[in-house]
């Protein structure tokens, strides 16, 4: 009887770990598509794949797991929206190992996220990221071409990058300086690590804006959504998915790993795919 118990408490125990690690490693892919008659023509199926929040978090050895999935999904570009590292743990090499594999498989775009300030170590980061070829967007834009049109990649630190002014303030006045010699009328999109400022970003008129932060609310509750998000609170409206507002179109990643809460229950790590339909 009492190995009887033992047998079914190691068993349960065995079958609860290996659940917690499923939902923690196990890489999901989200596909969607965003359709617009704004989208230039040449851009028709062009496809986007989005990260967010690796929080020096490893998918094996050199990041395999992780690198074969976005491999497999053949980006035309690659978006990274902040938190590459973890303020809370020290070094870079898992994100830096990452982003160097990447820049093999297409042309990728960074923005910084809170953790990038708090470390202190941003600079270093954004030196070394230069190096293995990404392209760091700071507070300015970048040019995507296709056959003969083109479309604007727009890019903004963090607000935690200047702590004496209001976020929403802060992130305003980068928007402004990023923009600036923007052709008018062009389809523009916007990376930027914060969901919860999606009002300020439709003013804009952003056609797609990637954003990650919320961590998918850390944990989703069945047909509720995440149960709670830094900037947000309990029951966060921007965890992850599309948003709309006005004529702008938010995609929030999940993310791929943790920080301040260690587990993820019910939202496992997040490749988002975005593939782009010219109406």
């Amino acid at each position: 009887m009492i190995k009887r118990r033992i047998l079914y408490t190691a068993a349960v125990l065995a079958i609860v770990g290996y659940f917690i690690w499923f939902q923690n490693n196990s890489i999901t892919v989200t596909q969607s598509e965003i359709s617009s008659s704004t989208i230039p023509e040449s851009f028709d199926q062009y496809k986007i794949v989005h990260l967010s929040d690796l929080h020096n978090k490893s998918f094996g050895k050199n990041q395999r797991r992780l690198f074969r999935k976005i491999n497999k999904l053949q980006p035309d570009v690659i978006v990274y929206t902040g938190d590459l590292i973890d303020s809370n743990r020290a070094g870079d090499e898992a994100g830096l190992i990452l982003m160097e594999e990447l820049t093999a498989v297409a042309p990728v775009y960074y923005v910084s996220g809170n953790h990038e300030w708090w470390s202190g170590t941003f600079s270093s980061l954004e030196s070394s990221l230069e190096d293995i070829g990404v392209q760091v967007l700071r507070n300015e834009h970048a040019v995507l071409k296709k056959g003969n049109d083109k479309m604007y990649l727009v890019g903004i630190d963090d607000p935690a990058h200047d702590g004496s002014r209001a976020e929403r303030e802060t992130a305003e006045e980068d928007i402004v300086q990023s923009i600036e010699g923007l052709e008018k009328d062009s389809f523009t999109i916007l990376l930027t690590h914060r969901p919860e400022l999606l009002s300020l970003y439709a003013e804009y008129n952003f056609g797609i804006v990637f954003a990650g932060h919320a961590h998918g609310g850390q944990v989703r509750i069945p047909f509720i959504g995440g149960l709670v998000a830094p900037n947000q609170g309990f029951l966060p409206a921007y965890t992850a998915g599309k948003h709309d507002l006005n004529h702008t179109v938010m995609m929030v990643s999940r993310g791929l790993g943790n920080s301040i809460i260690p587990l993820r229950l019910f939202n496992r790590p997040e490749i988002v795919a975005v593939t782009l339909k010219a109406d």
